[in-house]
């Protein structure tokens, strides 16, 4: 490991602490999205289908990189990275209460409206976050220090789908949304205790090059033929994964087994192996390298996948059930935690923003278009020949890293 670094020096730094505070301030206006607010417009009597368009808010978090140039050329007050991370923060804060004021029955599109603008904000939040991530972290601290932010957004849905569902049971909605609301300061204590980043060379000169160059300095930092192998890898590392738990839910209750059943074990044997598998990743990256840690991690993640294969064909268990989530879940955890540290060194700090934006946008295209073929496939094939072929397309992204993570390849510096 280069610099001399020891696993003490790595974990007990500020660096890290700063990587749990973006990862919570990250997940906590998504999961109020996709688990809170949901919830609220079925408590009050919103139809299911009226419901489920609602996931189209996601759609910001697959385009961001489209405005991300935007963070990388201009800088406000208090610096390119602090003075964004104030702004997104200070939007955020001040919209998640405004739900608590309208009515979801009489207020529904307008409800919309403020799902779309927040879900704006939240991958704007992002985009600057994976900026300054990359920016604070020194090569070695890569692996852990994304695994923490992972798991510490993970960690972070347990606010608005646990805590405020409760509180919901004894306070009005308004009253939920604001005290929700406040678990964003955290991350704004971050953002004004944190340093801005120091570059270099500067900020791109120009909103022109802050679009065209970090897309020409990956083509010539790479080369064409490297490059594409990259955004490839990029594209194909989690595809059978994801894939493979898209329908995971109704896979479980075509078993037979009941939405108790499942939600026992799911948040047991899911979530904590998840966050388990992410913190044992980055701290094994930390001896093995990124490199080594694809080619480890990724062969945990194909594993998993045969483990859905084989509970499809053995049927209703529910000891087997926990033992498949667990496992995938521990896969995914290290898997996710490797995949995140290859992004965050493949971009160049000038253009840290835009670089990340694109390669986490692209990453996401699997979740987004071909988990929606899914049902079909399942349809077609069932689920044991489903789960099968979701291995099979596990193995080109492995096949990948023989060109851009070798086993014995190593990560040269871009600071």
């Amino acid at each position: 490991m280069s610099n001399d670094l020891t696993l003490k020096q790595v974990l007990l730094n500020k660096a890290m602490l700063i990587c749990i505070l973006t990862g919570f301030s990250s997940g906590l206006p998504l999961y109020i999205l996709i688990s809170l607010v949901p919830a609220w417009l079925r408590s009050e009597g919103v139809d299911l289908k009226a419901i489920g368009l609602f996931a189209l808010i996601q759609l910001p978090f697959t385009w961001k990189f489209l405005w991300a140039p935007i963070f990388d050329r201009f800088t406000p007050p208090l610096g390119r990275r602090r003075g964004w991370l104030i702004l997104t923060q200070v939007a955020l804060l001040a919209t998640i209460p405004i739900f608590g004021v309208l009515n979801p029955k009489l207020d529904l599109s307008m409800i919309a409206l403020l799902a779309g603008i927040m879900a704006f904000f939240s991958a704007s939040q992002d985009i600057v976050l994976d900026a300054y991530r990359r920016e604070l972290l020194l090569d070695e601290e890569l692996g852990l220090g994304n695994a923490i932010h992972v798991n510490a957004y993970k960690i972070a849905g347990l606010v608005p789908g646990s805590l405020s569902l409760i509180l919901a049971d004894y306070l009005p909605w308004q009253s939920v949304y604001s005290i929700t609301a406040l678990f964003m300061l955290p991350g704004l204590l971050m953002t004004l205790w944190i340093s801005e980043p120091v570059l270099k060379n500067g900020a791109p000169k120009s909103l022109r090059a802050a679009v065209v160059e970090p897309f020409r300095e990956f083509m010539q930092r790479h080369g064409w033929q490297s490059a594409l192998w990259t955004l490839s890898f990029i594209f194909f590392y989690k595809l059978g994964d994801s894939m493979a738990t898209a329908l995971a839910t109704p896979f479980y209750l075509d078993l037979g087994f009941t939405k108790t059943e499942i939600g026992l074990v799911a948040k047991n044997a899911g979530l904590w192996p998840s966050v388990v598998g992410g913190l044992l990743g980055g701290l094994w990256m930390v001896k093995l390298g990124v490199n080594r840690a694809l080619w480890l991690f990724g062969l945990v993640q194909m594993v998993a996948i045969l483990g859905f294969a084989g509970l499809a064909w053995l049927g209703k268990d529910l000891v087997w059930l926990a033992v498949v989530i667990g496992v995938e879940a521990l896969g995914v955890g290290l898997g996710t935690a490797a995949f995140v540290a290859f992004i965050a060194q493949t971009t160049h700090p000038l253009y840290t923003a835009t670089q990340f934006a694109l390669f986490t946008s692209l990453a996401a295209v699997p979740r987004t278009f071909a988990n929606a073929a899914t049902g079909y496939l399942v349809s077609w094939l069932g689920w044991e020949m489903f789960f099968l072929l979701c291995f099979a397309l596990a193995i080109p992204g492995m096949l990948l890293l023989f060109k851009v993570a070798p086993w014995h390849g190593r990560y040269e510096s871009l600071k």
